[in-house]
């Protein structure tokens, strides 16, 4: 066991745990920040993707020890009020299907605008190819990220069927056993009104 200490979401924060323990556990079992999703454990699909240092990071790979004295941002920590661009976009896009993925594409599509604030098709496509959809809304991610991106170079023909009434209050279903406040679904756009899909 060891003390590890790092900054998450911009507040500090000290673990006793084994030094090998993946920061993926860490954030989801010791600090309740269940935003960051387990999917495939071998850093092949994105689910756990969180920011570290500002690069995209699979938090399943990477020991606690190896973070100790950094900084690291989770999908709960992205925007305060979830009113950042990528966020935005995703819900006017209405991107999400099953939601499970979403933090770790939202994570990554972040970082990409944060170093390319204006990314090619091609440039999302390679920023975003180690992120998987079970669902296969790749292309609803491409226009949300050229959408938040304010690039007019987005299908706006086929956004404005998708996005003309966005319906947040939708995002979380209804029938899940998951909590509205651990909702990938809901940390993605608003918090849950109740509804049905």
């Amino acid at each position: 066991m060891a003390s590890i200490s790092f900054q998450v979401n911009g507040k500090s924060q000290s673990v006793d745990i084994d030094p090998d323990t993946p920061l993926l556990w860490v954030l989801r079992d010791n600090l309740n920040l269940t935003g960051t999703k387990y999917g495939c454990g071998i850093g092949q699909c994105g689910a756990c993707t969180v920011h570290l240092e500002g690069n995209p990071t699979r938090s399943c790979q990477i020991a606690i020890s190896d973070v100790a004295g950094k900084n690291i941002t989770t999908i709960e920590g992205l925007s305060p009020d979830r009113s950042h661009a990528i966020q935005l976009a995703w819900i006017a896009e209405q991107v999400p299907q099953c939601g499970y993925c979403q933090s770790g594409q939202v994570m990554a599509a972040a970082a990409l605008l944060a170093k390319t604030p204006q990314p090619t098709d091609a440039q999302i496509d390679r920023a975003m190819s180690g992120n998987i959809c079970r669902c296969g809304t790749y292309q609803r991610i491409r226009r949300a990220i050229h959408r938040a991106a304010g690039q007019p170079s987005y299908d706006s023909a086929a956004a404005s069927t998708s996005s003309a009434a966005p319906a947040t209050e939708v995002l979380h279903l209804e029938d899940s056993d998951v909590p509205a406040d651990n909702c990938i679904a809901c940390f993605v756009g608003a918090p849950a009104r109740g509804g049905s899909r």
